[in-house]
């Protein structure tokens, strides 16, 4: 009696089925039809494989025959489908019957209900994959939002540059036309004072010539040479201080000459200077273009690169004082002279300040600061051209590009 009440338990709380060796179904209790929807007489007679789920993989029926032919118990939580097509989860255990003989008579298999448990296993994983994939989504807009704060930053810092360095170019072009006033009112200045003189040393010069002839009655030649050499000095301080006295006119009317020319005016004019300071000028023309411009202008600019050289010559015990004129054209076909030297160079440290206004390298008594910054306006506005300087064979190297007359 107990026994039979212990087998009605075990039908009645868990989902009980026999088979033959070969899978046909002998046996279902109530739970099984309950849960898989089919009656008894629609699984007797049945190949267990009724209740198989179509996503169970092949490989795990195989793997369950392996075991329980070889009289072994099979535990698993199998995936079946019902007869509605609904699925279902069951925890199984398989094991064999044997005989009297030990050979495989039936299998019994057991199982309980898990499909709520399953679910919910497969709710949480889903609910975990979703909160990855939110979290990996809140990731990369943190990422993206970080990234464009970071490149606003950037934008913000570099607009704030550009205005600074707006402003500082503003600054700067404000002293620039401030120092440009001044330096235009200094000229106008420089320009009335020296005028009366010059006309007093032409007249006193025309005067000693006519002593000098009147008391020798006749014409000294060395003499002649001299007077008209001062003479033509002279005229040429008249026409360089009415040149930059028109500096800034717009009306002033340009000239077309020879880069050859203006570089044998300039040494002309220095020839005594360099004399006395026993430098030597080495003029090599290789090729000769036109150019337009204003030719005193230019002439005084090569007349200040030759002086700064003599000047860096005074501080050098050199014996041997060279200048190097050269004149030649680009392979662009532009107009370029060259005015080199041998007197040491410039210092490296105030290479890109020479052409700044006021800047000197001489003692304040000796140097303005205005010589090259008025000859690099001259190159760049009145030549329409370009002046660099380097350090070059010891010594300092000017190069000016002019674009050349095409004729």
């Amino acid at each position: 009696m107990k026994l039979e009440q212990y087998q009605q338990a075990i039908e009645s709380s868990n989902i009980i089925s026999k088979t033959d060796v070969n899978g046909i179904i002998t046996f279902v209790n109530d739970e099984f039809c309950k849960i898989s929807g089919y009656t008894q007489d629609e699984l007797i007679g049945q190949n267990h494989n009724i209740v198989r789920h179509p996503d169970v993989p092949a490989s795990t029926f195989k793997q369950l025959w392996q075991t329980i032919l070889q009289k072994k118990t099979y535990k698993s939580t199998v995936k079946n489908r019902a007869k509605d097509g609904s699925t279902f989860y069951v925890n199984t255990t398989v094991f064999p019957i044997l005989d009297e003989q030990g050979e495989i008579e039936e299998f019994i298999a057991i199982r309980y209900d898990v499909t709520e448990s399953v679910r919910l296993s497969e709710a949480l994983i889903a609910k975990d994959e979703e909160l990855e994939d939110l979290n990996a989504t809140l990731e990369k807009r943190v990422q993206e939002q970080t990234k464009a704060l970071v490149e606003l930053n950037q934008t913000l810092e570099e607009r704030v540059k550009e205005e600074v360095e707006k402003n500082r170019e503003k600054d700067r072009f404000l002293f620039q036309q401030s120092r440009l006033a001044s330096m235009g009112e200094m000229i106008a200045n420089i320009a009335h004072q020296w005028r009366q003189p010059l006309s007093e040393l032409t007249i006193t010069l025309y005067q000693m010539k006519k002593v000098y002839t009147k008391q020798d009655n006749n014409k000294d030649e060395a003499f002649e040479q001299s007077y008209m050499h001062a003479k033509k000095i002279i005229s040429k301080m008249s026409e360089t201080i009415e040149d930059f006295r028109n500096f800034f006119s717009p009306e002033r009317q340009s000239d077309l000459f020879t880069l050859s020319s203006v570089a044998q005016e300039a040494i002309d004019i220095m020839h005594g200077t360099l004399e006395r300071n026993g430098v030597y000028i080495d003029l090599c023309i290789k090729n000769d273009v036109k150019i337009q411009g204003y030719f005193n202008e230019f002439s005084q600019v090569l007349i200040n690169l030759m002086n700064n050289s003599i000047d860096a010559f005074s501080l050098s015990k050199l014996k041997k004082k060279l200048i190097y004129i050269e004149i030649d054209t680009s392979m662009q076909g532009d107009a370029i002279i060259r005015i080199c030297d041998n007197a040491g160079g410039i210092e490296a440290g105030i290479l890109d300040k020479i052409f700044e206004p006021y800047f000197t390298t001489k003692h304040a008594s000796s140097g303005t600061g205005l010589g090259l910054y008025m000859s690099k306006m001259i190159v760049n506005n009145s030549m329409k051209g370009l002046i660099i300087a380097e350090n070059k064979n010891n010594g300092a190297c000017f190069t000016i590009t002019i674009p050349a007359v095409k004729e």
